[in-house]
């Protein structure tokens, strides 16, 4: 048996409890508030912008060659992929340097806050379209979720890959709710095991 070579280290944090509107304002444990899933609805960027801030000082007291990633489901891949938008600008909405190094993101259910305006964002700068090349985003999503439904993540894999972020890979999985299945996760396994090299820290 081979020794291990490398270290995982997961944290997975619990969001806050607030009020969320398209609940009918009833607290719940949210990342952000949401009104409507839809492409005109109005986008919480405080909520996005403090949840975003909130991983990334989690992550920031990590050793320096730590490889890190984000990942999320339904809301959570919504904050995951809007990190990875935030580490593509190299900035937050709200304009503050967002400094954390991604090197993977997983957004499992979810949708891409902020999609109508990414892509002139990401191609005026050089250094946002370099960043943004560089980053490897792994989508899955149900066909059959009827909470986020599957056309939602199929615009934000198309926006993020119209943006720049050349490293996506978009899985659907057929009969699939709004829920996550073993196939699903053998598949988010396999893909951190290639992108992030974690070959050595199998036994």
């Amino acid at each position: 048996m081979n020794l291990l070579t490398l270290q995982i280290k997961w944290i997975c944090p619990t969001a806050p409890t607030r009020p969320v509107a398209i609940l009918g304002g009833f607290p719940c444990t949210a990342w952000f508030d949401v009104g409507e899933l839809s492409d005109d609805g109005p986008e919480d960027w405080e909520g996005l912008d403090a949840s975003a801030a909130h991983i990334a000082n989690l992550l920031s007291t990590e050793p320096a060659d730590v490889k890190v990633g984000i990942g999320g489901f339904s809301m959570g891949a919504a904050v995951a992929l809007y990190s990875a938008t935030c580490c593509a600008l190299g900035r937050y909405g709200n304009g503050i340097p967002y400094y954390v190094n991604l090197r993977a993101v997983v957004g499992l259910s979810g949708w891409l806050p902020g999609s109508r305006n990414l892509r002139n964002k990401i191609e005026g700068s050089h250094e946002a379209a370099r960043r943004a090349a560089s980053l490897p985003i792994l989508l899955t999503h149900g066909l059959c979720d009827d909470v986020v439904p599957y056309k939602y993540g199929e615009k934000s894999a198309n926006c993020l890959s119209i943006s720049g972020f050349r490293h996506l890979t978009f899985k659907s999985f057929e009969g699939l709710g709004h829920y996550t299945v073993p196939k699903e996760m053998d598949e988010v396994c396999n893909w951190l095991t290639a992108r992030l090299g974690l070959e050595g820290s199998r036994a």
